[in-house]
């Protein structure tokens, strides 16, 4: 997997929205620490246009996409939200220009189906906080600062605390994944993610348990829960239930998925829609440590 080349001052960073719309006051600010760190920020021509529910039309966000995946300068390109509307361009992206000059792709949700395309390509592209979460009262947010770290090349180990789910064991492996209802969306395409001998992260926002127990389910059943390396599990964030319960949490539902199997598990591990989501470099090879006392240790090898 080819890592592209860590950023430097004065290197470019494009801005996108290849999903849904955005509000321009809720990102503009948190691009402007990028600008401060002493970036060049270039704005896409319809980041915030405004088409129902996508950031613009399919044409127009297309438009924006490749011509940040052309630019020669470009050295990143963040993507301004998630929502959806990645997997309705994802067929006609050209990478002909990108495969000559590789970036780095940033971000999570919907733009799982991007890094999905990438890893398929070759390249890895880092799953992590999108503008809206850049700042947190008024101070730049530790998802910014360890996501400017990691553009940079300053990739430190994560440690997680010990959680009651957890299945301790160490193991090595490429990291792939990100959203699972995206990830879900993709089996029986050609970017159906790879597994094998891979470390899965996943995380997801307001689904039903049962929809969860269905995905779950669904991923052992194809084989791709077999032959992990391991399991991260992000942000499980605003799930939902039925008014007649399916009787399990969230937890519950992946570790009985997973049960047969022998890979060490991580919950709570800090990436997903909450607060505190922190970069992961999909694509690279990574250690995870999973002690049931000490806690989990993530490390990018």
């Amino acid at each position: 997997m080819l890592i592209p080349n860590y950023l430097k001052k004065g290197d470019r960073i494009r801005v996108v929205s290849p999903a849904g719309k955005v509000e321009k006051e809720k990102i503009r600010s948190g691009m402007n620490l990028f600008e401060q760190a002493g970036f060049e920020v270039v704005w896409g021509d319809h980041v915030f246009d405004n088409h129902f529910q996508f950031a613009a039309t399919d044409t127009r966000r297309l438009r924006d996409l490749q011509q940040a995946l052309d630019d020669p300068q470009c050295r990143a390109i963040v993507c301004a939200r998630g929502g959806y509307g990645a997997i309705r361009l994802v067929d006609q992206l050209d990478l002909s220009n990108f495969r000559q000059q590789p970036k780095w792709l940033v971000g999570f949700s919907d733009i799982t189906v991007l890094h999905a395309l990438l890893q398929n390509e070759g390249f890895c592209s880092i799953h992590g906080a999108m503008p809206g979460f850049y700042l947190k009262d008024d101070q730049p947010s530790d998802s910014f600062n360890e996501l400017l770290k990691t553009l940079k090349g300053e990739n430190s180990p994560v440690r997680v605390p010990p959680q009651a789910f957890n299945r301790p064991g160490e193991s090595s492996g490429r990291l792939t994944g990100g959203n699972l209802s995206m990830i879900y969306s993709l089996m029986g395409t050609p970017l159906e993610p790879a597994t094998d001998g891979n470390i899965l992260f996943i995380e997801d926002l307001a689904e039903y348990l049962y929809h969860l127990d269905r995905i779950m389910q669904s991923l052992k059943l194809a084989g791709k829960l077999e032959s992990l390396k391991g399991l991260l599990v992000g942000g499980l964030t605003e799930m939902k239930d039925n008014d007649a319960p399916f009787g399990q949490s969230p937890q519950e539902i992946i570790r009985e998925a997973v049960k047969a199997y022998d890979f060490p598990v991580c919950f709570d591990f800090p990436a997903g829609h909450i607060d505190r989501n922190l970069p992961l470099v999909f694509g690279a090879g990574y250690r995870l440590e999973v002690n049931k006392s000490t806690g989990s240790t993530l490390t990018m090898l």
